[in-house]
């Protein structure tokens, strides 16, 4: 089973953190696993409840719970890639309650979601607890710095059939609280571990805080076609940053709490498939959110403590890759955290404006809830649609939606083509996702 989860993930082998983890996991004790953002801690977890999960129950059997939504839908991602033939569901603040109450006519054996909305099912009985054997806290440190504290102790007080419980989290925690359950848990850190340390470079930028925004431009057509991540403090200065990109008329997201759900997840899956190279962000997309592999990373804003630093950096050089971080500062500016020596990245006046991604997104207005799969998609797009398979990239499925990354250069041969035509016997809307 192992080798099959593995191959859907396109995963060659696991990591040493990930085969500790296993190991650990299948003794039947607690775990407490510390590893860094980006390590694989979500196949680490996954792998030991899927193992405790038996196909004639038709109960929740585990309940993964987390601080954000974007993090719950990662998981329930990764875990319909491993095609286990096992129920998943997702439940979160801003998903219609009543989707989710009807989810669980049929149960999944796989709960993931975030406290507050968890503890909401729990509180109106909306589905049974009674068989709940396994207990995930993932990325635990961040829920309780989210103020999930009392809704966590509420659920997890509710689970009385818990057999294991595997608490994660990517900082090092000086105590568990009481409320958890942990007893004799066996630790595994991979905090320090010389395998996952990052091979980043960090380069400082020394600008004016009245030049600041355009030495940022500069240094965004710089860094050319790479992946980027840029980095404030505010959601004020996002908003700002996105103003001048769109006046220099170049692609580029936004993400952070201000936004609607729908908003926010729809900025992640175009960075995810590669419509969008530039995402700016504040630290909400720091950790614990599946985005690709990063080219480099901008603080324009370095936020407050070593830690935030660090989350942020974990972004790019993610197991072994090679990273860079680029620190916009004023000469006067100080921390703690930051080395001395760090090396300073020169800027001429001008560089040429990077070019649009090759992809662009559609939208598809139907989904899981209409039956359709990713193999529904792909066939319409080459039977239909008249695309080649290099042409057709990430697809992702939604409850009710689907999105797919099209080459650019082929998206209005397909709308085009696709005008009028159904999906599993369903006229639907297609349309590029704005």
């Amino acid at each position: 089973m192992v080798e099959k989860v593995l191959g859907n993930l396109k995963i060659a082998a696991l990591n040493d953190m990930q085969l500790e983890t296993v190991a650990a996991a299948e003794k039947g004790k607690d775990l407490i696993l510390l590893a860094p953002t980006g390590s694989g801690k979500t196949v680490a977890f996954l792998l030991p409840v899927l193992k405790n999960l038996r196909a004639d129950l038709k109960v929740v059997q585990a309940v993964i719970l987390v601080p954000s939504r974007e993090l719950a839908l990662q998981i329930e991602q990764v875990f319909r890639q491993m095609g286990t033939g096992f129920k998943v569901n997702c439940c979160y603040g801003g998903h219609p309650v009543r989707t989710e109450r009807n989810n669980f006519e049929e149960p999944p054996a796989v709960l993931i979601g975030t406290p507050g909305r968890i503890a909401y099912h729990l509180r109106h009985e909306n589905f049974d607890e009674s068989g709940a054997h396994t207990l995930v806290l993932d990325e635990f440190d961040k829920a309780l710095e989210f103020g999930f504290q009392e809704d966590m102790a509420y659920i997890i007080g509710k689970l009385l059939s818990l057999k294991q419980r595997i608490l994660t989290s990517a900082t090092a925690m000086q105590e568990i609280p009481d409320f958890t359950g942990l007893k004799n848990a066996t630790e595994i850190n991979f905090l320090k571990d010389a395998q996952v340390v990052p091979d980043l470079q960090l380069k400082k930028i020394i600008s004016t805080a009245e030049d600041k925004l355009d030495t940022l431009f500069r240094l965004i057509c710089k860094t050319g076609e790479q992946t980027t991540l840029i980095f404030c403090n505010h959601r004020e200065t996002v908003d700002r940053i996105s103003d001048l990109l769109i006046d220099k008329d170049l692609a580029h997201d936004i993400f952070h709490g201000g936004m609607e759900q729908d908003e926010r997840e729809r900025a992640l899956l175009k960075f995810r498939n590669g419509s969008i190279k530039i995402l700016i962000t504040t630290d909400l997309a720091s950790r614990g959110l599946d985005i690709p592999e990063i080219g480099c990373i901008i603080h324009y804003q370095l936020p407050y403590t070593e830690d935030a630093f660090l989350h942020r950096n974990g972004r790019t050089a993610r197991m072994n890759a090679k990273g860079t971080a680029f620190l916009l500062m004023t000469p006067e500016e100080k921390y703690p955290f930051l080395k001395t020596d760090i090396a300073v990245e020169k800027l001429k006046d001008k560089y040429a404006l990077p070019k649009d991604s090759q992809w662009q997104t559609l939208y598809i207005a139907a989904g899981r809830k209409d039956k359709i799969n990713k193999i529904d998609v792909v066939g319409l797009l080459l039977k239909k649609g008249g695309l080649e398979k290099d042409d057709v990239g990430l697809i992702e499925v939604k409850d009710q939606s689907c999105y797919v990354a099209v080459k650019r250069n082929k998206v209005q041969q397909v709308l085009g083509a696709l005008n009028g035509e159904k999906i599993k016997h369903k006229k639907v809307k297609i349309e590029i996702a704005l």
